[in-house]
């Protein structure tokens, strides 16, 4: 895995942008990122709209269901097909959830792992069995929660802990930080910090839902807020420019408002940038 250029914006790729990104891609798009079971099975115009962009722009994908977590046994076959989906479009960044969200059956959300230390050796020989099969670097991602159940240490401890004993890459989700901030009482920034910098592989960035005061809900369905975007900024500063994607799932505006957020990101790694040569 080699992402060479750091000041790279991405945006999720919705089946409802192929007719117009298949017509053009704005420039403020550097990449695009796709889950790889909404478009492993796609024919018809899909696929082929689909295949005409992964041959002229750069695209990673962000698995939903391989369930790294989970206590059942790995999907083998269902890696596999990752795998051979990520050969035929020649697509080398492959990032999932520290979560699981299978067990007897497929529970269709993302539910928190215990923070322990089994989990820990658990999640990280799974990831190794991904990584031979895949033959690409794993990348796992810091999920938003609502409940840690057994936990015998922090969420800063779990995360580092499995990333070290797995020595894999790091997604780090920017507004998942923000999130669990503050529907578990922590400072955002202080965890920010303690972020292992010479892992991360690239950002998300995204909007969320206030159910309450003490109460987030990770939706990725509203504009980015203004404390995510300076957590961005502080990211960038702490850790380096990388490449930052930002998630849109629903209420999914028109392109021309999307790239509104797109330019912010961009317009905050050029400032940074600029800060670093001057400083």
């Amino acid at each position: 895995m080699s992402i060479q250029n750091q000041n790279l914006v991405g945006l999720g790729l919705r089946r409802e942008m192929l007719d117009e990104f298949c017509e053009a891609v704005p420039e403020q798009i550097n990449f695009f990122e796709v889950a790889p079971e909404n478009w492993m099975t796609m024919g018809g115009m899909f696929g082929r709209q689909f295949r005409e962009l992964t041959e002229k722009h750069t695209f990673y994908c962000h698995g939903l269901s391989l369930s790294i977590g989970s206590p059942a046994p790995l999907d083998t076959q269902f890696v596999q097909n990752v795998k051979h989906f990520l050969d035929l479009h020649n697509i080398d960044i492959y990032s999932e959830h520290l979560s699981y969200c299978s067990g007897t059956g497929h529970m269709y959300d993302l539910m928190p792992i215990p923070f322990t230390e089994e989990a820990v050796k658990h999640v990280a020989s799974r990831i190794k069995q991904v990584e031979d099969i895949t033959e690409r670097p794993f990348i796992l991602e810091n999920v938003s929660y609502y409940a840690a159940p057994g936990s015998e240490m922090s969420e800063l401890e779990f995360v580092n802990a499995v990333l070290n004993e797995a020595d894999c890459k790091l997604l780090l989700d920017v507004n998942n930080i923000y999130v669990n901030s503050v529907n578990h009482g922590y400072d955002a920034k202080t965890f920010l910090k303690n972020m292992p910098t010479e892992r991360i592989a690239y950002l998300h960035v995204a909007g969320h839902y206030v159910e309450d005061v003490d109460l987030i809900v990770d939706t990725h369905g509203a504009d980015v807020i203004q404390p995510v975007w300076q957590l961005l900024k502080d990211c960038y500063e702490i850790h380096g420019i990388h490449p930052t994607l930002l998630e849109r799932d629903f209420n999914i505006p028109s392109t021309e408002t999307l790239l509104k957020e797109l330019d912010q990101i961009h317009t905050i790694q050029q400032l940074t940038a600029e800060q670093k040569r001057s400083a």
